[in-house]
């Protein structure tokens, strides 16, 4: 059965956290909520709680075979640890999937995973992914890769058709 990773903490954007959750659990994915272990529970944008099932420090990478990065302010707590960015460069380099959505790119940049590559995601946070490198699109869905990118939780139907295909 394969692995996915949903990163979670504080702020996070409550669609594109348990959406993908569910969606992957649906088709039968082994899916953990992985958090930074600051926590037991982060608390969504508006309050919507989502109790951590791994620690960043505990996943092994290498058991991973995906990765979902969702959005809202969560992303900039997340890229403040280095072991978020190293779990998420090790399942890139692995050729894993990495799947990021609205802020969520901003892992992605401090991942320094961006060069090359043509991304989307949140209008705010164009300039943070091209200065990392990247090619920016205004597209519901964009796949380059294993990396999969989407701008906004309206999109969030075409973004997991994406990685559920990828996962295949």
């Amino acid at each position: 059965m394969k692995k996915v990773a949903v990163l979670v903490e504080d702020m996070y954007q409550d669609l594109e956290v348990w959406y993908p959750y569910l969606r992957l659990k649906e088709e039968g994915y082994d899916v953990f909520a992985v958090g930074t272990g600051r926590s037991k529970v982060y608390r969504s944008k508006h309050g919507y709680e989502m109790p951590q099932e791994l620690a960043v420090q505990e996943a092994a990478a290498k058991s991973f075979d995906a990765v979902v990065i969702p959005g809202g302010y969560a992303p900039d707590i997340l890229r403040r640890y280095p072991e978020v960015n190293d779990f998420v460069k090790t399942l890139f380099s692995r050729g894993k999937v990495v799947a990021s959505i609205c802020h969520g790119g901003w892992i992605l940049a401090s991942a320094d995973i961006l060069k090359g590559k043509t991304v989307t995601g949140f209008f705010a946070i164009k300039d943070d992914m091209v200065h990392a490198g990247a090619r920016f699109v205004d597209e519901e869905v964009v796949v380059d890769g294993n990396l999969i990118t989407s701008r906004k939780p309206e999109d969030l139907p075409a973004f997991m058709k994406a990685v559920l295909k990828a996962l295949k």
